[in-house]
């Protein structure tokens, strides 16, 4: 099992790709909203999702997509997608 700390790490290595310039990876932390804060519009945020798939082996819903609002949101949804695949 993927712990917590290594499980933001690879979601801020995916946000990281399609943060605006004007927005660092240091801003990227648990409480931030992808697009009040971090500024990733909903063309991206999809993108960010196919990627959660890919990198967890997980499957996310529309209902999940629409629960994500933070990055804390996205762990929060990635746990359970893989509690479910055990």
């Amino acid at each position: 099992m993927v712990d917590n700390d290594e499980r933001l790490a690879r979601l801020k290595e995916i946000v990281k790709t399609y943060l605006p310039e004007d927005v660092p990876i240091e801003a990227v932390e648990e409480e931030s909203n992808f697009v009040t804060e971090l500024n990733i519009n909903s063309a991206h945020l999809v993108d960010i999702i196919l990627d959660l798939e890919d990198t967890f082996g997980i499957r996310l819903e529309n209902e999940d997509m629409d629960k994500m609002q933070t990055v804390r949101d996205a762990l929060n949804i990635i746990d359970l997608k893989l509690l479910d695949k055990k």
